[in-house]
């Protein structure tokens, strides 16, 4: 058994699925580096090569569409341990068996990449809606948010377009990064915080003038159209699971 181990990065997979193939490796299972390798595995470590990472994503885009590709980056952003596998497995299947066996979703590789870009995609939407921004004593809108996979690098377009003429940092704090809107171009960002973001009272010190009067607004506005007669709690639960409410300024005490 062959383990190729890569850095992490999309680029840094794509490079490793290029290697399979050309150290033509049979029994193969990728890595992130740092993993601890079998003592039964001889261990291949990848370099991220751009040419070669795009030599294999025009290849399958070519085969699959876009969408496929789409499909594919979703599930490498679930990092589930299997994701990479799946991910190679998957492509090794296409490249044998032709473009059509992408639609075989009986077999198991490619019911694994649906199902899985299937949940990113949820999560994404969810992102998109379930985000609540707040201003800055600076003039920068700011949001935390803590999904269940990475999101981010496929939520910066819907913000982009969307708030395009404010500032804006989106801030992933369960990854430790985020993403920053400067009028011009969205980049990634990582960041020291002098106060605990989690907790109200010290967040509430960055506030700009007026926030405060609009987050008692927007809970006012959200208690008055909730009709007590009509409370179903099941349903509401259903489309906006409680693991979000943390950084939603209506489900925070008054």
């Amino acid at each position: 058994m062959q383990q190729v181990i890569f850095d992490g990065s999309w680029e840094g997979l794509l490079t490793a699925i290029f290697e399979v193939y050309e150290y033509k490796f049979r029994e193969v299972k990728i890595a992130k580096v740092g993993n601890t390798a079998s003592l039964f595995c001889e261990a291949h470590t990848t370099h991220t090569q751009v040419a070669k990472a795009e030599r294999v994503r025009t290849r399958i885009e070519k085969l699959i569409g876009k969408r496929g590709l789409q499909d594919l980056y979703k599930t490498f952003l679930s990092e589930t341990d299997e994701a990479a596998n799946l991910i190679l497995n998957y492509v090794q299947y296409i490249m044998a068996n032709g473009a059509g066996a992408a639609k075989n979703y009986s077999h198991p590789f490619v019911l694994g990449v649906q199902q899985t870009a299937k949940k990113v995609h949820r999560e994404k939407h969810r992102m998109e809606a379930f985000i609540r921004f707040q201003c800055s004593s600076d003039n920068l809108y700011y949001a935390w948010i803590e999904p269940d996979f990475d999101v981010l690098p496929i939520i910066a377009i819907h913000f982009k377009n969307r708030y395009a003429d404010q500032q804006w940092l989106i801030y992933d704090t369960k990854r430790k990064y985020g993403l920053h809107y400067n009028l011009e171009t969205v980049q990634e960002v990582t960041i020291h915080f002098d106060v605990d973001i989690n907790n109200n009272a010290a967040a509430a010190k960055i506030y700009g003038a007026t926030e405060e009067l609009y987050q008692t607004l927007w809970k006012q506005y959200f208690k008055s159209v909730n009709i007590k007669a009509r409370k179903n709690t099941k349903l509401h639960i259903q489309h906006m699971p409680k693991r979000y409410w943390k950084y939603l300024v209506e489900k925070q005490e008054s």
